[in-house]
């Protein structure tokens, strides 16, 4: 039966009070031997009387059960008669013999002082209900008498009683009403003592239970004031006249740790004891104290009878294999941060610890051994150097057998950067590879949380890398959390989504990093230069730009408009754009499915020369955009188009996108002098 409240009577010891839940029912039991045995509390005639237990929240009210250990033997407590507990019909009820016999004192809740060492007893209502009257008792309850503190009716929130040999005060301290101040009101009860007590004042109690003497093993004799003597105690005296020890019966016993009592009243193994289980600190050779199942109760002070029967026998130490091997770390937890210290504990349940030899393997190339298991009652110490999940395994070995057992440790170390790395544009319906870098790395030991388009649930990984393919067009968001020990790092992209696309790798001359020595922000100055002439120069439709890894000189354009470039690489307006980054930005090479072309060397040019030059192609870009314009008005112009575009034909059938596609240098296009040359041939054919 389960406890809800449970009260020790002050000044007996082993004597407690408690309410218990018994097929759905609260009901107030007795015991004067520690709780080894209960029973009901006796009222007449033959129903129950069960008591409120709770401990009162203002600590100067009384509360519904007042002890005194200079008053033993006397409980005063607020409870009702029936087959159960109630708070209905409730009233003030009081035991002068420890809770034998009850009789009941006031129809409504008191709240109860002692006086003079517990030789009076002094009763006020509940705060809830003002009064102006008290009642004194001294003969333990049996007669009261009212006296009036105060003319106006008082809601008494709490009483202070100053003990003391010369000074008998009790304060009150309350309110008239609930929108009046605090009012205080001091009495001096020495008056109504008429003198100080004698010894003729005094009689012998014995102490029982149910007409049985010895309680706790001692036969208790106690003095007390005659009931009805008016005198004051003064100060406080021996109240145990004599206590004699009784002999061992089978009610000084209880169930020792690990058993429970049967029906048949004995002492059994409980279903999760192993009574043949042995100290792991008994070493063969050595003798231990085996259980019978019972134990003496806990400050009793009985002597032989029945104590030789119950008393734990000794025995011989066996020797034993080691067995309930138990490896754990001294905080409890599984995880550790990178470089602090870890406090492994070796516990075993069976086995002899000074003949057991102790191997402990940190999962890190590092182990252990201890002769015998006392080495380790301070835990073993050990630091790992990097992270990771490390299977740390204890080993028990003698020359009986052997035990080991696992665990799995996590060592972690903050993540301080964490970069998305992630294309700019794919193709719908066609599976990409995203991945996360995080600083510092450290595998198995990083969780990664995916969230990817619209999906609002993340794919949990334990690893940096992802495939993910788009179903549907348009700009897609794709973001990582990256959690390591107790730090979480984002970080976030946004990738277009097309059914079509071309990406252009512009390549740069190896030698650009000797010009710009320590320098890494080139490659991106230079892209934005490039990207900028090309949108000024051609009717691209650029979505973004970006470059390779740093050590690569190379720089990527994502095209997303089906362009011909082709032809675009043989035209007037592709060499302009190749002469304008040539002279004015950087020596550099552009290459597209296969086919390169070198802007170049890197010999150092005259700032002149290179203004000639463009001027030069600006005009002749002038004069070809013009001819473009109006070759169907000029008769001479269809010719060399018909002718033009034959040998573009040609040169367009020679540029595959595989890998075998010969690569063609600037000095193979035409130059300006050769195409004028052209230009005059074909005039001087249309002309013939």
């Amino acid at each position: 039966m389960p406890n809800l409240y449970q009260q020790p009577v002050a000044g007996i010891k082993g004597m407690l009070i408690a309410n218990k839940r018994h097929d759905n029912q609260v009901k107030s039991y007795i015991t004067y031997n520690k709780g080894r045995d209960w029973r009901l509390l006796q009222a007449p005639p033959f129903c129950s009387l069960h008591l409120q237990l709770q401990m009162s929240e203002n600590p100067y009210l009384s509360g519904t059960i007042s002890t005194k250990s200079s008053a033993p033997g006397i409980i005063v407590a607020t409870g009702n008669i029936g087959a159960e507990l109630s708070y209905n019909n409730v009233g003030m009820f009081i035991s002068s013999d420890a809770g034998n016999t009850w009789r009941p004192i006031f129809e409504e809740e008191h709240n109860i002082w002692f006086l003079d060492k517990g030789g009076a007893l002094v009763a006020v209502k509940q705060p809830s209900v003002p009064t102006r009257h008290l009642w004194v008792s001294f003969d333990e309850g049996r007669q009261w008498t009212q006296h009036s503190f105060s003319s106006v009716p008082l809601f008494v929130d709490g009483v202070l009683v100053e003990a003391g040999a010369e000074n008998q005060i009790m304060t009150f301290f309350g309110h008239f009403s609930h929108r009046s101040e605090w009012q205080l009101i001091k009495i001096d009860y020495k008056s109504i003592f008429s003198r100080k007590c004698t010894e003729e004042d005094y009689q012998t109690w014995h102490l029982h239970n149910q007409g049985e003497p010895c309680v706790m093993g001692q036969k208790q004799i106690y003095m007390k004031r005659r009931p009805g003597n008016y005198c004051m105690l003064g100060k406080d005296y021996s109240r145990i006249l004599s206590a004699e020890s009784c002999i061992c019966r089978a009610h000084d016993f209880e169930c020792d740790y690990g058993y429970e009592r049967g029906s048949d009243g004995n002492c059994k193994p409980a279903f999760w004891f192993n009574p043949s289980t042995v100290s792991r600190s008994c070493s063969q050779g050595q003798n231990y104290f085996n259980s019978t199942g019972y134990r003496k109760v806990v400050l009793n002070n009985c002597t032989k009878g029945v104590k030789e029967l119950y008393t734990p026998r000794k025995q011989q130490c066996p020797n034993r294999p080691p067995k309930g091997l138990l490896l754990t770390t001294k905080d409890g937890k599984l995880t550790a941060s990178l470089g602090s210290n870890v406090t492994f504990m070796v516990h075993l349940d069976e086995g002899d610890s000074l003949r057991t030899n102790i191997q402990l393997d940190f999962g890190d190339g590092t182990a252990v051994s201890y002769s015998n298991l006392s080495w380790t009652e301070e835990g073993i110490k050990h630091v790992y150097k990097s992270a990771g999940i490390f299977r740390v395994t204890a080993f028990a070995e003698n020359t009986l057998g052997y035990d080991t057992t696992t665990l799995y440790l996590h060592v972690t170390c903050p993540v301080e950067h964490v970069q998305l790395l992630a294309p700019f544009v794919v193709i719908r319906n066609k599976e990409v590879n995203i991945t996360a870098v995080v600083l510092p790395s450290h595998s198995r030991t990083i969780t990664y949380f995916w969230w990817l388009g619209n999906n609002t649930e993340p794919v949990i990984t334990l690893d940096g890398s992802i495939s993910h393919t788009f179903q549907s067009e348009g700009m897609h968001t794709i973001t990582v959390q990256v959690a390591a020990s107790n730090t979480i790092l984002q970080d976030t992209k946004t990738i277009a989504v097309k059914e079509f696309f071309k990406s252009l790798l512009l390549s740069f001359s190896p030698n650009l990093d000797e010009f710009n020595p320590d320098i890494p922000e080139w490659r991106q100055d230079v892209g934005r230069v490039i990207k900028k002439a090309l949108l000024q120069v051609s009717d691209f439709h650029f979505l973004s730009a970006s470059f390779s890894l740093p050590s690569l000189p190379s720089f990527h354009f994502s095209i997303l408009r089906f362009f011909p470039f082709h032809r675009f690489f043989f035209t007037p307006t592709f060499r302009l754009i190749l002469l304008f980054l040539n002279y004015f930005i950087y020596p550099f090479a552009v290459q597209y499915s296969g086919l390169t072309a070198p802007l170049v060397d890197s010999s150092p040019r005259h700032s002149s020369s290179a203004m000639l030059m463009l001027l030069s192609v600006v005009f002749l870009g002038l004069a070809v955009f013009l001819i473009y314009k109006f070759k169907r008005k000029i008769p001479w112009i269809n010719i060399y188009a018909e002718v033009n575009q034959e040998k573009e034909q040609e040169m367009i059938g020679s540029v595959g996108q595989g890998d075998s596609t010969p690569k063609i240098t600037l000095s193979e296009f035409s130059t300006s002098k050769e195409l004028m040359e052209k230009e005059l041939d074909a005039r001087v054919k249309s002309e013939s």
